[in-house]
C-alpha cells in the first residue's frame, strides 16, 4: 500500500509541471478589460462575488451560460474572438474571450473579487437602499412584456422596446433593449422614468397591464401630470451603439407595489441629428411607455 501511495506521489510530481492552466483572480473595475484565454472542448469559469443579472456576449462563436454567482465560457470554433459582458447589483465586469488555445495555456477559472467600498462611506438610509440582487429561481419570475401592435409599421431611428419586469421589496427592475436604426452613432444613457398620474385612456388600463403601448395607444393617452420615479441603479452593455446595432439594459426603480395599473414613461437622450434639416426645430422624443 506504501508503494503504491509513493507511486501516485511520484506520478503527480511528474505530470504537475505539464499542466498550466491558470486558477487566477482578478479584482472588480469597471473600466478594465480582463483577457481570458481558452481552449476548444473546455470551459473557463467566471466566479463573482454576488448573484449575476445579466450576460452578453459579442458573438455566438462562444457558448456562455451562467448560474447563481458562475459564468461558463466555452469557444465553438477555433479562430473566434469576442468580448463579453457580466452585470450584478452593483458592478459590470468586462471581458475578451480570446481565441482558442492550447489547453495548456487557457484560463481555467477565475475568481473575481467583490467590490471593496471604503470604512468611510456612510451607508444610504433604508428608504434609498438597494435591496440585494434576486436570485436566479426569482429571475424566472420575471413579467415578460408584450408590445401592443400598431396598424402603421413606420420605423424610427432610434427604437426601444420592453423585455420584461421584475418586482420585490420595494423596487421594479426593467430591462429592455434599444436599437439604432438611423445612420450616424447613438450616444445612450440611462434613462430618467416618470410616473404617469391621472391617465385616462380609451381601453382599460387593466387590459393592458404588463404591456408596451404602441403609438396609436400612446397618441390617446389623457395624462393629468408626469411624476419623476427614483433611478436607483442602471448598467447598459453599452453607451455607444452604432448604425444597425442593438444593445440591452436594465434600470432599477424605487417603487412600491400597487394593486391597480400604472403606466410609466422612460425617456431616453434625443439623437444627436448633426447635419439635418435646421428647420426642424424639435426632434422626435425616444421614450418608451409601459403598464405594470
Amino acid at each position: 500500500m506504501k508503494g503504491i501511495a509513493l507511486s501516485l506521489v511520484v506520478l503527480t510530481m511528474n505530470v504537475a509541471p505539464t499542466i498550466a492552466q491558470k486558477i487566477g483572480t482578478e479584482t472588480s473595475d469597471r473600466t478594465r478589460i480582463v483577457h481570458l484565454k481558452t481552449a476548444l472542448n473546455h470551459l473557463t469559469v467566471i466566479e463573482v462575488g454576488e448573484p449575476v443579472m445579466e450576460v452578453a456576449a459579442g458573438s455566438p462563436t462562444f457558448k456562455v451560460e451562467w448560474e447563481e454567482n458562475k459564468v461558463f465560457a466555452q469557444p465553438t470554433e477555433a479562430d473566434a474572438a469576442t468580448n463579453l459582458f457580466i452585470w450584478t447589483a452593483s458592478e459590470r465586469l468586462n471581458y475578451e474571450l480570446e481565441p482558442a488555445g492550447a489547453v495548456s495555456s487557457m484560463d481555467f477559472a477565475v475568481d473575481q473579487a467583490a467590490v471593496q467600498k471604503p470604512e468611510t462611506v456612510k451607508p444610504p438610509d433604508a428608504s434609498s437602499q438597494v435591496q440585494a440582487s434576486p436570485s436566479l429561481s426569482e429571475l424566472l419570475r420575471a413579467k415578460p412584456v408584450r408590445m401592443l401592435p400598431s396598424r402603421h409599421g413606420a420605423t424610427k431611428p432610434v427604437e426601444v422596446w420592453i423585455n420584461d419586469l421584475y418586482e420585490r421589496d420595494g423596487r421594479l427592475l426593467i430591462r429592455y433593449s434599444v436599437r439604432n436604426r438611423s445612420s450616424q452613432p447613438y450616444q445612450i444613457d440611462n434613462p430618467q422614468v416618470y410616473e404617469l398620474d391621472g391617465v385616462r385612456s380609451e381601453q382599460s388600463l387593466y387590459g393592458l397591464v404588463n404591456s408596451q403601448l404602441g403609438d396609436e395607444q400612446i397618441s390617446k393617452l389623457k395624462i393629468k401630470q408626469a411624476t419623476p420615479v427614483k433611478v436607483l441603479d442602471g448598467q447598459l452593455q453599452s453607451e455607444h451603439i452604432a448604425p444597425g446595432e442593438e444593445v440591452v439594459g436594465v434600470v432599477a426603480l424605487q417603487m412600491a407595489s400597487s394593486s391597480s395599473p400604472t403606466v410609466l414613461r422612460l425617456d431616453f437622450p434625443s439623437l444627436n441629428t448633426t447635419g439635418a434639416d435646421p428647420n426642424q426645430s424639435k426632434q422626435a422624443q425616444i421614450a418608451a411607455f409601459v403598464v405594470r
